[in-house]
């Protein structure tokens, strides 16, 4: 037998089999080690990617298809606003619920569904409240006065009089003729805004044309002029800018000063896109107000009228 056949035979060295188990503990350990290096730098990768990743963008809100309230909100401190139709003749009402352009007393088409101040009546669905349907018209200049032909204009020219008669007729004429004939001599604005009847379920019961109890006031008139002034240039702006606006909603803030003058004008909410926005904001800065009656400044805070959330709405087609 050869001597290394007899060293392999021979039952085992103790100094090979300690270094053997010294060298598994070391493997082992290694092993240990680099698993707890990878699990640390996954960790540290995991976090900080989370950090230094941008934010997902938020999702812009849907566009609202509903139909254009010109409507101002009043001042906190008075009574909701709501436009009347100056033609229809109202004395003042008992329940002054309302504050308005004009005297309107509570009526409804149909029985009383509901809890709110108002009347009920079928409609549309829509988070406005219009009593009634009607089409937009813009501003007129009013019919100029026709010229006579001088022939005519000599024939219709009255006799010379002497200054004491003159003073004598003038005097005749009351104060509400002369009033009147000045009313007459002022054109008349055709501006209307568009109006779609709202499905509405109201608590009044006196039966009649859908109508709510309101009060004519100085402030209800004024804020009248300033839907009006706004109004028809907005639909004058979306005319010329149709092909360039989206359907959407916008809200505006703002307030009026004393002197009639936009002061604070903000855009709160704006679902539409940005030529619809320019359209808004032109409509009110270039609306030509007048100076807030003094009565009515008594009412308001020192900064004047305060608008808040005046919206312009398109609708789409159909």
């Amino acid at each position: 037998m050869t001597a290394a056949d007899i060293a392999f035979a021979q039952p085992g060295n103790p100094d090979r089999l300690r270094d053997y188990q010294q060298d598994t503990r070391m493997v082992f350990w290694a092993l240990l080690v680099a698993i707890l290096i990878h699990l640390l730098v996954a960790f540290l990768l995991a976090a900080f990617s989370g950090f230094f990743s941008p934010a997902l963008p938020t999702p812009e809100k849907p566009v609202e298809l509903t139909f254009m309230d010109l409507s101002p909100t009043s001042n906190s401190k008075n009574s909701a606003f709501i436009e009347t139709d100056e033609s229809k003749k109202a004395p003042e009402p008992k329940d002054k619920t309302f504050e308005s352009n004009a005297n309107s007393i509570g009526a409804s088409e149909l029985a009383a569904a509901g809890q709110m101040p108002l009347p009920s009546q079928t409609g549309k669905d829509q988070p406005l409240m219009d009593f009634e349907n009607q089409q937009y018209s813009l501003d007129s200049k009013g019919a100029q006065a026709q010229q006579k032909p001088a022939s005519q204009q000599k024939a219709a020219q009255p006799e010379p009089i002497t200054a004491a008669e003159q003073f004598a007729l003038l005097t005749q004429k009351s104060a509400a003729a002369l009033d009147a004939a000045a009313a007459t001599s002022q054109p008349q604005s055709a501006y209307r805004r568009q109006k779609q009847r709202t499905n509405i379920a109201g608590n009044i019961t006196n039966h009649g044309i859908s109508s709510v109890n309101a009060l004519g006031t100085p402030l209800g008139r004024y804020q009248k002029i300033v839907a009006d002034s706004i109004g028809s240039r907005w639909y004058t702006y979306v005319e010329q800018k149709r092909d360039l606006i989206n359907i959407g909603t916008l809200r505006l803030s703002f307030v009026v000063d004393p002197s009639g003058r936009v002061k604070d004008l903000k855009v709160t909410e704006n679902s539409s896109n940005e030529a619809f926005a320019s359209v808004c904001v032109q409509s009110v800065l270039e609306a030509h107000l007048p100076p807030i009656p003094e009565e009515v400044v008594k009412s308001l805070p020192p900064e004047g009228l305060e608008v808040d959330g005046l919206g312009f709405i398109i609708f789409p087609n159909g």
